[in-house]
């Protein structure tokens, strides 16, 4: 049965969780998606598995998503995000089970080198990746993910000030 826009509004939110990982030079990982090649970065963030707290969910996604293991927690951010999905993408992404994500973001370092990172995973989301600005974290993000990405960015900044 096809759902109504007015049911696919009514969908509950997806419990996610984000990382924001910071390298040596405080540059921020963003990665671009196989599903939407256009030019949007975004940091690894997924879903949260039954039986998981929301940082063994976001080093678990890091992992899945980059290969990368070598991480120390800086700060997890206070509250939640949220977003909805566009009315493109209702009853499509994530089965249709959702209408958008509220999310709990970490703050991490890496401590690793670059050739640890490999997004050619067994289950690949990403078809490239770089380190970014802090300052550039809003420039090239999905329209939908705007608001959380700028709340994310004055995050990063208190922590690097401080």
């Amino acid at each position: 049965m096809v759902k109504s826009k007015k049911d696919l509004k009514n969908l509950p939110l997806r419990n996610g969780v984000g990382v924001v990982l910071l390298n040596q030079d405080n540059k921020i990982f963003v990665a671009k998606r196989i599903d939407n090649p256009s030019n949007y970065w975004q940091m690894p963030q997924g879903g949260i598995d039954p039986g998981e707290n929301s940082h063994q969910a976001a080093i678990r996604e890091l992992f899945e998503e980059t290969s990368i293991k070598s991480v120390s927690l800086i700060k997890e951010v206070d509250g939640y995000t949220t977003y909805d999905l566009p009315e493109r993408l209702l009853g499509i992404i994530w089965k249709g089970k959702f209408k958008g994500q509220k999310q709990k973001w970490f703050i991490m370092k890496f401590l690793g080198k670059d050739s640890e990172i490999n997004i050619n995973t067994e289950n690949p989301e990403f078809l490239d990746w770089k380190w970014i600005n802090p300052d550039s974290l809003t420039k090239n993000v999905v329209d939908f993910k705007m608001d959380v990405y700028k709340i994310i960015e004055t995050e990063v900044k208190k922590v690097l000030t401080s």
